[in-house]
């Protein structure tokens, strides 16, 4: 196990756990049938986004919320799925990391999932 500390250590966190979420029959409709998810453009965003979140790099340029608003639309966003998001997320980091980067990568996810099922169901009640 290794200390999540750099950029490279951020691509095999996010590639490894994309490599879950596409297999994985809770969430990976998502991905694959609803957004039909280009890879090429999408993993750099995550390189960048969990880099700013973590290491406060701010190379992310962009709203995730607002990314996720009309996904719920076409398909609702539910809290099961943010659970399985997260329980996912969080396997991955502890198959490959340690370390207070590690920590933080889980707790920052754990406020992330939590306020976007809150704001996607808030979204499908108005």
């Amino acid at each position: 196990m290794k200390n999540l500390e750099s950029r490279e250590d951020i691509e095999l966190l996010v590639n490894s756990f994309y490599d879950k979420v596409v297999k994985d029959e809770t969430i990976g409709f998502f991905f694959k049938d609803v957004v039909k998810v280009d890879w090429d453009k999408h993993l750099p965003k995550m390189y960048s986004f969990w880099e700013s979140i973590l290491f406060g790099q701010m190379s992310y340029k962009g709203n995730p919320m607002a990314v996720h608003f009309p996904i719920n639309q076409m398909e609702a966003m539910e809290k099961k799925h943010f659970e399985k998001w997260l329980e996912l997320w969080k396997q991955t980091i502890e198959e490959n990391f340690t370390g207070q980067n590690a920590s933080m990568a889980i707790t920052k996810s754990e406020n992330i999932a939590n306020l976007m099922a809150y704001k996607m169901e808030m979204a499908r009640k108005l």
